[in-house]
């Protein structure tokens, strides 16, 4: 039978019976609040490219921690832009470097109540901007990044990190920060990996909000955004070397990407919705294009309702409040 039979609006008809039928929702702890520190500064500065986002102080930054266990967030996901930078990146490995003194901050101010996650990668610590050291052709040395990335994760794990997100897509980094963690310990510290993280041209606010150095692209360890299948691939290797949650970057425009990983991950599935995505919407929302609220819950349902079990995005908090207020 078909029509008149059949008629799919009537699941559609009030308010409460979409509610009722609805697959897919968002909860405030689905999500993950990035948030940047930067070291010396005296107040919170301003993203001009990221409307409502900011380089935090540490009192800020705890703030806004204590505001997303209020808002009952998943979690906080912290970056650290420090004063210095060198080829190295020594600053990411320092104990008292301007990352993981915010890690210990966070922890102090609320244990946990929330999952502390921290960014592992060199890029904004490093002079050149690379996600890795580099060697004598100026090219990144993916094992002697892999070191530098081993002692960083003891660093976060130290600090209170509940959750080390290695984002830099060098090749064995999940096997060798786990082997550092459970060295050192910290068997309980688990390993988010960016395993399916792409070259994309909507990474371009990021570079403001660390005060990225790069000069040129990150297209020999980054993904092809045209390859589907290698993103399988790479899940699989991060997998086999013991991530506990794996990560899709970028989210909405790589859905399909999404949709791929979940339905063969057998661990929780990330994704982050990105300073590009972010900009976009903001964007077109001040010039009075589309409806902004309307727009953001959008865009993060069709996260949700493409596979990922949790989701980064600048929107968490707010998006927290108005589904408090549904």
């Amino acid at each position: 039978m078909s029509f008149p039979q059949h008629r799919p609006r009537r699941l559609r008809t009030t308010t409460a019976m979409r509610r009722l039928v609805s697959e897919y929702s968002v909860a405030p702890a689905d999500l993950i609040l990035p948030v940047f520190i930067r070291e010396d500064l005296s107040e919170p500065k301003p993203i001009t490219s990221m409307p409502g986002v900011v380089q935090h102080t540490t009192a800020s930054l705890v703030n806004a921690a204590r505001e997303a266990v209020q808002l009952g967030l998943g979690g906080i996901m912290l970056f650290g832009i420090p004063a210095q930078r060198d080829a190295t990146g020594s600053a990411g490995v320092d104990p008292f470097g301007v990352l993981n003194k915010a890690i210990r901050d966070v922890r102090a101010a609320v244990g946990d109540d929330l999952v502390i996650m921290s960014d592992l990668c060199l890029d904004e610590f490093t002079d050149h901007g690379h996600c890795g050291v580099l060697d004598s052709a100026g090219q990144v040395d993916n094992d002697a990044t892999l070191e530098i990335y081993a002692k960083m994760a003891v660093a976060q794990a130290a600090a209170g990190a509940h959750v080390v997100a290695p984002s830099g897509m060098m090749d064995g980094q999940v096997a060798v920060i786990r082997e550092a963690l459970d060295s050192a310990g910290f068997t309980n510290v688990s390993v988010l990996a960016y395993a399916a993280k792409y070259a994309s041209a909507f990474y371009g606010p990021f570079r403001e909000a660390v005060d990225s150095q790069l000069d040129g692209d990150r297209r020999t360890y980054q993904m092809d955004p045209g390859n589907r299948t290698e993103a399988l691939h790479e899940v699989e290797l991060d997998l086999a070397e013991g991530a506990d949650i794996i990560m899709v970057k970028p989210a909405m425009s790589y859905l399909d990407i999404l949709a791929d990983v979940a339905a063969m991950s057998p661990v929780p599935v990330a994704a982050y919705q990105i300073s590009g995505e972010y900009a976009m919407i903001e964007a077109a929302a001040a010039n009075g294009w589309i409806n902004r609220r309307a727009a953001i819950e959008e865009s993060v349902l069709s996260i949700k309702r493409a596979g990922a079990s949790m989701i980064l995005t600048y929107w968490a908090a707010e998006l927290a409040v108005w589904l408090r207020e549904n």
